[in-house]
């Protein structure tokens, strides 16, 4: 069963009529996750239909979990009828591609924060590595991860408008408006803006600051459960006025409940 919970946008935030958008958080490498939730959601889709559909990822979709490649080819490759994937950039794919674009000096950080387990993944023996000077070790990261991989990484958007919400990874920087946001900020802020209270003329959905359950303010949604090591992955829905929640907790006799 899955946790399932619905109500009625007290703060009037909408999205576009007649269409509905799964946001999904941080990954980091779980595919058994990905799986679950995605299986979760078509669930839903099949019993309850939706004309239009947002499968929004709010990015750091490797690292840290044991099977970084595994999810990169599954959404790579994911098909569902009806349903109009968007992949956001998140932090840790930003490092990996400078480093595939030849900043060979960030793979010991990277490896610190996550990379050794990205690379593993790609069948990299990360021990290789030690001894190696940056080009070579850069060298052997660049025959490992397929091109249709890199390819697939460097296609994600910075943000996704859907209605009244906004999809990041990281949020924005408050005060400055959408069009003139950085690209830093969009994908690795935290203050000010997490404890900021200005309405920013969305609400924004965002990933990268882990909470242990879904964090709601006025003016901002986290939605990065922390699955890598909590092993809850959630994804927010929106439909209309509405907006719930579905994750891979296991809730022994979970059902649906919805209040208007």
């Amino acid at each position: 069963m899955f946790n399932f919970a619905a109500r009625r946008e007290q703060d009037g935030a909408k999205g576009p009529p007649d269409q509905r958008a799964y946001v999904v958080g941080d990954i980091h490498g779980r595919l058994d996750l990905l799986d679950q939730l995605l299986g979760r959601i078509h669930i839903e889709l099949k019993q309850r239909p939706a004309g239009n559909t947002v499968l929004a990822f709010v990015g750091d979709l490797i690292d840290r979990g044991p099977n970084s490649a595994q999810v990169i080819e599954r959404l790579r490759t994911y098909r569902h009828r009806g349903v109009r994937p968007v992949f956001i950039l998140g932090n840790h794919e930003e490092v990996l591609l400078r480093i595939l674009g030849g900043e060979a000096e960030l793979i010991t950080k990277w490896c610190w924060f996550g990379g050794r387990q990205c690379l593993e993944s790609y069948g990299v023996e990360v021990e290789r590595l030690t001894g190696l000077d940056g080009a070579a070790a850069l060298a052997v990261i660049r025959e490992a991860i397929p091109t249709l991989h890199v390819e697939f990484l460097e296609s994600f958007v910075d943000s996704c408008r859907f209605g009244d919400y906004l999809f990041v990874h990281a949020g924005i920087r408050p005060g400055v408006e959408l069009a003139a946001q950085l690209q830093s900020d969009l994908r690795w802020i935290r203050e000010p803006f997490l404890f900021d209270d200005t309405d920013h003329g969305f609400v924004v959905v965002h990933g990268h600051t882990i909470s242990e359950r879904v964090e709601e303010r006025p003016n901002r949604i986290g939605i990065d459960t922390g699955a890598y090591q909590s092993g809850i992955l959630t994804a927010l829905a929106i439909e209309n006025g509405e907006r719930w929640y579905i994750d891979t907790r296991e809730l022994a006799g979970a059902g649906h409940s919805r209040t208007d």
